[in-house]
């Protein structure tokens, strides 16, 4: 059985990957998403949940009893040992849950959102890398809107991850999202072709010859 390709999805934050995810999601390809499974890996009852209050402290735990994700987010980000520390507990649980996930999903090729990816240096392990980008003025304006924060803050967000070149230079292929969602469902549709045909080509290369 042919496996599907593995396509990575990455970009900045505010980027608009889970825009380019949807549009994909809406050609019927299986998008697994690294964000959501990092909110599983730590739901109540986990194992995951539990080394997260082992290592940051019951006040993490929010009335609903779940992780309080926006204060544990202003720890790692103003902290280089608690975000090594976070990642120690929650990459391995996410990297074993997307796996698995894919192996039970199926599809010419599938969508892995990984907006760490050039962080992680993972790039090398999929078929394709495809960047989300957009100019870093309109990042940060779109950072300061979506978490109503100043611009301080939102700069401090965008500090950690890695540079805009940095992700470019990964990149196989590169979709800028600037605002005009017509030509990014355009942009999408054009790779959704391409990659169904690399699918279907590198299939028919792996099928043995009658």
């Amino acid at each position: 059985m042919t496996q599907p390709l593995r396509i990575a999805l990455t970009g900045g934050i505010a980027s608009g990957k889970s825009t380019v995810a949807a549009a994909f999601e809406r050609r019927g390809i299986t998008v697994l998403d690294s964000d959501q499974l990092a909110r599983e890996v730590v739901a109540p009852g986990t194992s995951g949940f539990d080394a997260v209050v082992a290592r940051f402290g019951t006040a993490l735990v929010a009335a609903d009893g779940n992780i309080d994700r926006r204060a544990l987010r202003s720890i790692v980000f103003a902290d280089a040992t608690a975000r090594r520390d976070l990642e120690a507990i929650t990459h391995p649980r996410i990297r074993a849950a997307m796996a698995e996930r894919a192996a039970a999903s199926g599809g010419p090729y599938q969508i892995f959102m990984i907006p760490l990816l050039a962080e992680g240096g993972r790039a090398a392990e999929f078929d394709r890398v495809l960047v989300v980008d957009c100019p870093e003025e309109l990042q940060l304006q779109r950072v300061m809107a979506r978490d109503r924060t100043d611009a301080a803050s939102a700069q401090a967000i965008l500090a950690v991850q890695a540079t805009r070149t940095t992700r470019l230079a990964i990149a196989d292929d590169v979709i800028v999202n600037d605002g005009d969602l017509g030509a990014l469902d355009a942009r999408v549709e054009a790779l959704h072709r391409r990659y169904s045909e690399a699918a279907r080509v590198a299939g028919a290369r792996s099928s043995p010859a009658e």
